[in-house]
């Protein structure tokens, strides 16, 4: 394994454990995780691998093969910057349970393509350290330490969603989570038994969250249920009634918070009944939603879903938080070549780089590989 590999050359001795996290996918639900409401992610089979060693001292060596040079050597945790952020938020969430460490990381997720590649890297350090100091954290508890680290120590005020996947999934399962009550359960998503893949379509339009539109939005739905005089959106029943009392960018994302949670609800009773080939339509009203109520979709998204649907899709949508990144489109596999060639058309007669294609396959959430 090349991260060992790395550990030993790096660090002189052969790492104490090794942990794999992946990124997410998600299928539907989306900006419905901070509003308290429900999603239905799963993992992809790339992540982030560490491998870890305790240290005695509060010393912080890091070594990332994506990164060139020698390890980062942190003494503090205000001298983690970039990248590093994520890792050392981890430790600094965990305080004086822990102490310092030698990591080596190694990662696959697309960068930038909006399958949470952060969220992969919080859970392995999580999972690793917790394994290391034997600190009895359960799968959800390290999902909630990780998005703490992301949100308290980054600056990014994400939800629970990511983290949550990337600790929780199941092969071969959607992860179907209440995001207030943090109760999950795990939806069998047998795509190929159908003769279905879920690809995803990165426009390979690179996107960053931390400063903006997304914290933007965020605040929108807070302001929007004090109006209303709920708790979260999640809790709106009567959604005619709510709109009456909104204007503007509240009232629009209001629209998109209720109708998504009830997206979610009904993909799950499809698939409950093993009519997985009928998904589409809530895929293509998750996009127009997010398209034209939550204002985070891009040209590039909206003509990989809509290429997409010319080639034969069955369903598509924009995934993750927007404004790049990613769509999924779910396509029967003798349409997968069609589908692929109608949307790598629509981009070069736009000019646009070409996109990449991803066959995403349900895989398992964290777990020590060594």
């Amino acid at each position: 394994m090349r991260v060992v590999d790395a550990f030993r050359a790096a660090f002189g001795a052969d790492p104490r454990t090794v942990w794999h996290a992946p990124g997410r996918v998600n299928l539907i639900g989306e900006h419905t995780d901070y509003n308290d409401g429900f999603v239905l992610p799963f993992a992809v089979p790339w992540g982030v691998t560490a491998a870890v060693s305790p240290r005695e001292d509060a010393t912080i060596r890091l070594l990332s093969l994506q990164s060139s040079g020698d390890p980062l050597v942190i003494s503090s945790h205000e001298e983690s910057q970039g990248w590093s952020r994520y890792v050392v938020g981890v430790l600094a969430m965990l305080g004086d349970r822990v102490r310092g460490a030698d990591i080596a990381i190694d990662g696959d997720v697309p960068q930038g393509a909006g399958l949470s590649s952060s969220a992969a890297l919080e859970v392995a350090i999580a999972s690793a350290l917790n394994d290391l100091y034997d600190l009895g954290m359960t799968p959800m508890e390290l999902a909630l330490l990780s998005q703490r680290a992301e949100n308290d120590f980054v600056g990014m005020p994400c939800g629970i969603m990511d983290q949550a996947a990337s600790a929780l999934s199941a092969e071969g399962h959607a992860l179907f989570l209440d995001c207030r009550s943090l109760g999950s359960r795990n939806i069998p998503l047998d795509l190929a038994a159908h003769g279905l893949t879920i690809l995803i379509i990165d426009t390979q339009v690179h996107h960053e969250h931390a400063g903006g539109e997304y914290a933007k939005r965020r605040a929108e739905c807070e302001s929007a249920a004090r109006k209303l005089g709920v708790a979260a959106l999640r809790d709106v029943t009567d959604l005619a009634g709510a709109l009456d009392q909104l204007q503007g960018a509240e009232r629009k994302r209001t629209m998109h918070v209720v109708t998504e949670n009830h997206r979610v609800e009904a993909l799950i009773g499809l698939l409950r009944a093993g009519a997985i080939t009928e998904i589409g339509a809530l895929l293509n009203a998750s996009h127009l939603s997010l398209r034209d109520q939550y204002e985070v979709s891009s040209p590039e998204l909206d003509l990989a879903v809509e290429a997409s649907l010319r080639g034969g899709a069955r369903g598509a949508r924009m995934t993750g938080g927007g404004f790049g990144g990613s769509a999924i489109a779910l396509v029967s596999d003798e349409r997968l070549e069609a589908v692929k060639e109608s949307v790598s058309a629509a981009y070069a007669e736009r000019g646009w780089q070409p996109p990449r294609f991803l066959p995403a396959t349900p895989s398992p959430g964290a777990r020590r590989v060594s």
